[in-house]
């Protein structure tokens, strides 16, 4: 097909025809037969051509340039059209460069739906665009580029402007959708209008964003919102030059305001909740020659309706509390592109300074109100920080770790709080929950309270996880090294109703040996699971923990690992588990990390777990989780029976023992203590039980074991051929050993099982000493015995009980 194009001289129009930048040369325009890859049609040409190619939008841009001379003529004002017609259908640009005086004023006007700026680069979704410059003398200034359907209604410019038209080869615009016309000098770069008249979200750059604007100028925005709206400006990324006069600055003019014009930093808070329409104006500096910087701004301009619930205020009272901050923003803050969401909630100090997120610090009271339609979507987050720096101000301290009430009496749900605990090295942190416990979150033990507590410790060599832990538990306290982060996060509505059930409090002790110390009591009717730190990433090298386990007296615990090893191959080092009842002397259970782990343990008392790690090979970790139970203790049969008969055999024995003396003493034979030199009564292979030596203690001074011999007249009337002296006390002249006297022979001793803390005695050795033997004689056999005691080794270590049991027999 072939197209002809007429231009008239007065039109000041020239169309331009070139090939599209990085496409090969698959297609030509031919003119009167003649081929060629660029056509320039001038005013008053009237020119025919045709594509060697079907598609020759694929190869072909085209440029349709109007003049418009402002400043030796009258300008052609009203509506701009698209001339000339009959043009080829391919991408196309209309451009209006507009020369004007510098002290007169133009306005571009454009029809509904108006227009919406863009960042430089971006595409509108129909592909139509606008862009819009200034002129400035000799340098020309982007004002932005914009798409279809958005808030800004008109731009007016100071001096000439260049108005650009983009157009897709297959867009069926047939307008330009603007107007031009004159108006007085504006005294200022560009005024953008931007009409809001329902709720609404849009985003406004500086001129020549994100490159700095013109140096001392100034610009304003004008915003057109009905009076029963709301508007609340944000400035999401500026930056400033460096300026050697002057202050950058923005100013807001606000009809009914009393301090008009408003002049803020571009780093304050800008005002928001402002009724009815405003002006906000950008002022520029003169800039350092030599280092002048960027001046440029993005922000964002939010209209809603009234709230409800604008004029309640709720207090906040931080006054006594210190090292605090409570931030109240929306959900999902602040990983969200504030400017790109949709105007929901706004939270607010005063009536003026609103904003998406706003912080609070300690030592103030705040009166805040909210701009909200759903107070669902709202979360707080607070942080507060305790340390501790000389350990002995800080000593007997213990520090309450609940919400403040002033953050629960908020009609905002709570999102997490987070302690944070620093001291020095030398100095640990004791955290505990004396009356509800804390419950470790394992997989075979859900926590389902509406809070929990994330705990993780700092050294500087590495970071440790201890776990998540929730209220209602068996751990009583948890003591842990250097810095400590304590995060409380919540589910659902419910921690308003337990919040005031909290208990978990801390205080700084002294240096601990190992990473983490927990203190467990178990629940006798629950089952205790506990399992490392750092789950399931394994603990970091050379990290010792220890959990001390509390055993009721009257019950049994039972211990058990999940697994039968560590699961970790040491690179450098050993890998333990160490298991010890407190008690003294009890058998201490240790495996290291190539053997398998006890399955099950009784422990009859308190006791440790410790765990310790080494280096790691690659891809293993030292992870380890095990129960607790505990059960009533169970009486042995076996230890009812020996109790009752050792009692028995007791009172059997006291029975034997008063018959003999009853005998004893109808028949006055009384009982003498006889001393043998030559009898050794050792007890060979056990040291006697005597620590002292005989010449320090009085082992060989003895008494007759009788009260009959207390009568020694009657034994005169006997007819016994010896008699002994029993009533005068004479010094024993002997020899006296380093040894005590040995104990009595097996056959009169109870068997004596020693406790684990007395040492087993050591064997005696073969030494010359003096024994003493009790020995019982008849009247009337007296002469008899000591002659046999001189013809033999006097074989009397037979016990006092069978000698009496014999004298019975013959009786």
């Amino acid at each position: 097909a072939s197209f002809t194009v007429s231009l008239r001289a007065m039109d000041n129009i020239t169309v331009t025809i070139k090939l599209r930048p990085g496409v090969p040369q698959g297609c030509q325009i031919r003119v009167k037969y003649l081929p060629r890859y660029d056509l320039k049609i001038k005013p008053g040409e009237n020119v025919t051509f045709t594509f060697t190619c079907k598609a020759p939008e694929e190869y072909f841009i085209m440029e349709i340039q109007k003049n418009i001379d402002c400043v030796s003529g009258p300008c052609p004002f009203g509506d701009v059209h698209l001339y000339p017609p009959g043009l080829p259908r391919l991408n196309r640009t209309f451009i209006w460069d507009v020369k004007a005086s510098t002290k007169a004023g133009l306005e571009l006007k454009f029809a509904t739906p108006w227009l919406r700026q863009i960042e430089p680069g971006g595409t509108c979704p129909d592909f139509v665009s606008y862009n819009i410059s200034s002129c400035i003398d000799t340098a020309t200034v982007n004002i932005g580029t914009f798409c279809r359907g958005g808030s800004v209604s008109r731009v007016k410019l100071q001096g000439g402007a260049i108005m650009a038209l983009y157009l897709p080869w297959n867009s069926s615009l047939i307008t330009s959708g603007f107007n031009i016309a004159n108006r007085s000098s504006i005294k200022r770069l560009c005024i953008i209008e931007s009409t809001l008249k329902e709720e609404s979200s849009i985003t406004l750059m500086s001129p020549n964003y994100p490159l700095g604007f013109p140096e001392d100028e100034l610009m304003t925005w004008q915003f057109v919102v009905p009076s029963n709206m709301r508007a609340s400006v944000f400035f999401h990324n500026y930056s400033l030059s460096n300026c050697e006069r002057k202050e950058e600055r923005v100013e807001y003019y606000i009809p009914g305001s009393v301090s008009n014009p408003e002049v803020f930093k571009l780093s304050d808070i800008q005002p928001a909740n402002i009724a009815g329409s405003f002006n906000l104006s950008l002022q520029g500096c003169d800039q350092d020659a030599q280092n002048p910087g960027v001046l440029r701004l993005l922000f964002q301009v939010i209209v809603q309706h009234p709230q409800i619930d604008e004029n309640v205020t709720h207090l906040v009272d931080l006054s006594k509390e210190w090292n605090m901050t409570v931030t109240i923003h929306l959900e999902g803050w602040p990983s969200w592109s504030p400017f790109m969401s949709e105007p929901i909630c706004l939270i607010c100090k005063d009536p003026r300074t609103c904003d998406r997120a706003l912080t609070l610090v300690s030592g103030a009271i705040y009166k805040i109100s909210f701009l909200c339609k759903d107070l669902a979507r709202l979360r707080i987050t607070a942080e507060k920080k305790i340390s501790c720096v000389d350990f002995w101000r800080c000593q007997g301290k213990i520090y309450g770790l609940s919400v403040p009430k002033a953050i629960t009496q908020l009609p905002v749900r709570l999102h997490r709080f987070i302690w944070k605990l620093s001291a020095p090295e030398q100095i640990n942190v004791e955290i505990m929950s004396p009356t509800l416990k804390l419950q470790q979150r394992v997989q075979e033990q859900k926590c389902n309270t509406s809070y929990s507590y994330s705990i993780a410790s700092a050294t500087p060599e590495r970071d440790l996880t201890i776990g998540i832990f929730c209220p209602g538990g068996s751990i009583e306290k948890i003591q842990m090294r250097n810095n400590v982060t304590i995060s409380l996060k919540t589910f659902g509505k419910g921690f308003l109703n337990e919040s005031n059930r909290q208990d978990l409090k801390m205080s700084f002790v002294q240096h601990i040996k190992d990473e983490c110390t927990f203190t467990v009591r178990p629940d006798p009717k629950a089952k205790l699971y506990l399992q490392t730190p750092d789950w399931p990433r394994g603990l970091p090298p050379y990290v010792s923990v220890s959990w001390y386990v509390v055993v009721p007296s009257k019950q049994v615990a039972r211990l058990e690992f999940s697994k039968d090893r560590m699961g970790v191959s040491c690179e450098t080092g050993r890998a333990y588990v160490n298991i010890q009842e407190q008690q003294l002397g009890a058998e201490e259970t240790v495996r290291r990390e190539d053997e398998a782990l006890p399955k099950t343990l009784q422990m009859y008392h308190n006791f440790w777990v410790n765990v310790s790690n080494c280096k790691p090979v690659d891809k293993t970790h030292f992870t380890l989780q095990f129960s607790v139970i505990l059960a009533e203790k169970k009486t042995d049969l076996a230890v009812i029976i020996a109790v009752v008969s050792g009692a028995g055999l007791l009172v059997a024995i006291g029975l034997t023992v008063c018959c003999v003396r009853k005998k004893r003493k109808k028949s006055q034979n009384p009982m003498v203590g006889v001393y043998n030199a030559n009898v050794n009564t050792q007890m060979p292979g056990k040291q006697g039980l005597f620590k002292k030596g005989r010449k320090n203690n009085e082992s060989h001074v003895y008494a007759v074991i009788d009260d009959a011999m207390v009568y020694g007249h009657l034994l005169k009337e006997s007819n016994g051929s010896v008699t002994p002296e029993v009533d005068v006390y004479r010094p024993f002249d002997g020899p006296v050993g380093s040894l005590p006297p040995s104990p009595p022979p097996l056959s009169f001793r109870k068997e004596i099982k020693l406790s684990p803390s007395v040492e087993e005695p050591l064997p005696l050795t073969e030494t010359d000493h003096d024994a003493y033997t009790f020995a019982h004689q008849k009247l009337g056999d007296l002469e008899k015995n000591g002659d046999a005691n001189e013809k033999s080794n006097g074989d009397t270590s037979a016990s006092l009980l069978e000698n009496n049991e014999q004298g019975g027999s013959e009786e």
